[in-house]
């Protein structure tokens, strides 16, 4: 065999599939089945593509005319109001449909005939219109929101959240339980009601409880939560834990001064140093 003869066959091989590539292209190149909707051109590949350059925004809208997308089909049938909304077309920068639309269903390709859609190819003055496409969410941190979807979402990650508690409506804003399940450990367990005791909705940690509005723990009462607080529970406390405070002794000793109601010590007595009001509390 000639080299002449040989290098005729090689062309051969190589000529046959590129001439089927041209004339059967939905055989020798195509990505995948078409959607129904696109059924009709299956065996024209050129309807949407452009030789050695894939297919070409400006034949999809040969086709589909921009202004009628999402309210019209391709044929003028108008599209019933059940449709999810698709208008979005008309606010486009420019019509560049393969920026998001594949058209071929393939198993072996890609996994779907749309690509994930991008906000920046939304005309900038519109990005922050998210009502124009999107169901606001109901839920109740939504519902008493007092401001657009910008200030805590960005077009580009919607679960990259940077939220700021100034955004709440004042009367929900110290409603914590609305929107955060309780601490479960026995510290919280015994506390019910406002966090702002200890909290700020800017920070939930370092977290600071201003004791001295109750009881200044200075000296020997700079001791454990539990020494006072038994069992962790931090609605009821008692001082007959320590040295001189022993029931019987105190009950005598506030009788002989006239006064009767001694079980709520911190009433009276603001520290360890100081002594209660003129008479203390007698009722």
């Amino acid at each position: 065999m000639t080299k002449r003869l040989v290098l005729i066959l090689i062309g051969l091989v190589l000529l046959v599939p590129l001439a089927f590539a041209f004339v059967y292209p939905q055989w020798m190149l195509s990505s995948g089945t078409l959607p129904s909707y696109h059924a009709d051109l299956a065996d024209d590949c050129f309807a949407c593509h452009k030789p050695f350059r894939g297919a070409a925004s400006q034949n999809c809208v040969a086709c589909h005319v921009v202004a009628q997308i999402g309210l019209r089909t391709s044929k003028g049938v108008p599209l019933p109001q059940s449709v999810a909304k698709a208008d979005f077309h008309q606010a486009l920068i420019e019509p560049d449909c393969v920026a998001c639309h594949r058209g071929h269903r393939s198993p072996y390709f890609v996994p779907g005939d749309r690509k994930a859609f991008t906000h920046d190819l939304l005309r900038p003055e519109l990005r922050d219109r998210c009502s124009t496409c999107h169901v606001a969410p109901k839920d109740v941190l939504h519902r008493d929101l007092t401001a657009g979807c910008a200030q805590c979402h960005k077009p580009g990650a919607w679960k990259s959240v940077a939220f700021d508690h100034a955004l709440l409506a004042k009367p929900v804003l110290e409603k914590c339980e609305a929107c955060h399940r309780a601490p479960g450990d026995t510290q919280h367990a015994n506390i019910k009601g406002n966090c702002a005791l200890c909290h700020t909705p800017k920070q939930w940690e370092p977290a600071t409880f201003d004791h001295a509005k109750h009881f200044v723990l200075d000296g020997d009462h700079n001791v454990p939560c539990a020494t006072c607080h038994v069992g962790d529970d931090y609605r009821r406390y008692t001082c007959f834990g320590c040295h001189a405070h022993q029931p019987d002794r105190i009950r005598a000793k506030h009788l002989e001064e006239g006064i009767r109601n001694f079980e709520n010590c911190a009433r009276c007595h603001r520290n360890a140093n100081e002594e209660p009001g003129e008479g203390g509390e007698r009722d």
